[in-house]
């Protein structure tokens, strides 16, 4: 009886020591190198890696296409993301592009598989809760495209019976039922899926970002914007919560472009327009 007893105290010490030693091992696994017990921030651990991974729209014309023939995705966002990668690591090569939508950003951010998004996502409360944003980079509003003759000429038109399509966990979608409660809402995963499905005949009116919009344009010129803008939607690059470091290294960044005049060439090479002042 008695040895049973030293033998369950005994367990129990072991088992409380393991605990500890446990404990202790996550701890110093989130510690950086110097030893400050912070984790390390995306500076630091990509001149580590020797790489920057960055989270871009691979279906947004004008801001991140991927060419099917080639591979290469193109737009104002990856030319940014490139900037990025070449002041941080003194090469644009050392830059990987990851798709992203606007449904699986901000997890993919929150995992670790990507140090940054650069996906014309706008700047929200609610986003502020899940990520840190940069300064504003671009300036867009929400607009509705139409297939040219369409009735509809602005969201008053947005009624009841009238199918709005859009793109899933986008603020563009939430905004459309706050102003249009009475439509129907249909949501695809990403923007080339939502504009084949107005192309055929799902849904009366796409809307997003006038900035995207233009985009879908320049690919069919059967299509048009109408009514204006009805928000505001500044787009930011979000970093990991309390990435400080990181995001005063691209506002740092974009300041300089500013200055140096690099942003509003590379803003008119793809929208075909100075940037407002």
């Amino acid at each position: 009886m008695y040895r049973n007893k030293w033998f369950l105290s005994g367990m129990i010490l072991m088992l409380a020591a393991f605990a500890v030693a446990g404990c202790g091992g996550r701890e110093a696994g989130n510690e950086n190198q110097s030893g400050t017990g912070k984790a390390a921030s995306t500076v630091e651990t990509a001149k580590e890696r020797g790489k920057l991974v960055i989270g871009v729209k691979f279906d947004t014309n004008l801001f991140g296409l991927k060419d099917p023939a080639s591979g290469e995705v193109k737009g104002f966002d990856i030319d940014i993301a490139k900037a990025i990668a070449t002041k941080l690591l003194g090469d644009e090569s050392k830059l990987e592009l990851k798709e992203v939508t606007s449904k699986t950003r901000i997890p993919m951010l929150q995992n670790g598989d990507i140090d940054a998004i650069i996906a014309t996502m706008t700047v929200t409360e609610e986003r502020k809760q899940q990520v840190d944003f940069t300064e504003v980079y671009f300036n867009a509003g929400q607009s509705l495209l139409v297939k040219k003759g369409s009735p509809i000429r602005s969201i008053d038109d947005v009624k009841k019976g009238v199918k709005v399509v859009a793109v899933k966990g986008s603020t563009s979608t939430k905004n459309v039922r706050e102003k249009a409660p009475d439509a129907e809402v249909l949501e695809f995963e990403n923007y080339q899926d939502a504009f084949t499905a107005l192309k055929s005949g799902k849904g009366e009116v796409l809307t997003t970002d006038n900035s995207i919009l233009f985009g879908m344009m320049k690919q069919d010129p059967n299509f048009e914007m109408v009514g204006g803008n009805f928000t505001d939607e500044p787009y930011g690059i979000a970093v990991r919560k309390g990435d400080t470091e990181f995001a005063s290294f691209i506002n740092n960044l974009l300041k300089e472009m500013k200055e140096n005049g690099e942003y509003d060439k590379l803003y008119e090479q793809w929208m075909g327009e100075k940037p407002s002042k």
